[in-house]
C-alpha cells in the first residue's frame, strides 16, 4: 500500500490550487469570461495559452455576430431578401454551433492538463501579445 505523506491541510491546498487552475482554465473558452483567466493568470503559461485562445474565439464569434446583425439589418427591409436572410441564419448558426464545438474541445483539454491548439483557431492565438 501507497503512504500518503502529506497532511490533511497540504491536501486540501493542493485541491484548491488544482481547482483555481481548473476554473480558470475552463473560462479561458466561456465568452468574455476569458479576460479574466487572461489579466489575472498572465503569469502561468498554460493558463495564458488558453486563454489566448478563447480570446480569439470570442473576437471570431463577435465578428460573425456583428457582420449577421448589419446584414440582417440591411435585408430584413425587403420582401425579396427573406430567402437570403434564411440562408444566412442557417450559416450563422452553424457557425455557433462550430464556436461551441471548439470551446468544448478547448475545456476538455483543459480538464486534461493538456496544452494542444484548437483547430482554426490556434494559429492566431500564437500572434496574440499581451
Amino acid at each position: 500500500m501507497e503512504e500518503n505523506n502529506q497532511t490533511p491541510q497540504q491536501t486540501e491546498s493542493n485541491k484548491s490550487v488544482k481547482n483555481d487552475y481548473l476554473i480558470m482554465g475552463i473560462l479561458s473558452y466561456l465568452g468574455f469570461l476569458c479576460l479574466v483567466p487572461l489579466f489575472t493568470k498572465k503569469e502561468d503559461e498554460f493558463i495564458y495559452f488558453h486563454a489566448k485562445q478563447g480570446l480569439v474565439l470570442f473576437i471570431l464569434e463577435t465578428i460573425v455576430f456583428v457582420v449577421y446583425r448589419i446584414l440582417a439589418g440591411i435585408f430584413a427591409f425587403s420582401i425579396f431578401t427573406w430567402g437570403l436572410l434564411s440562408i444566412l441564419s442557417i450559416i450563422v448558426e452553424l457557425l455557433d454551433i462550430g464556436f461551441i464545438a471548439l470551446s468544448i474541445i478547448g475545456i476538455v483539454n483543459v480538464v486534461q492538463n493538456q496544452k494542444k491548439e484548437i483547430p482554426f483557431v490556434g494559429k492566431f492565438a500564437d500572434k496574440i501579445k499581451i
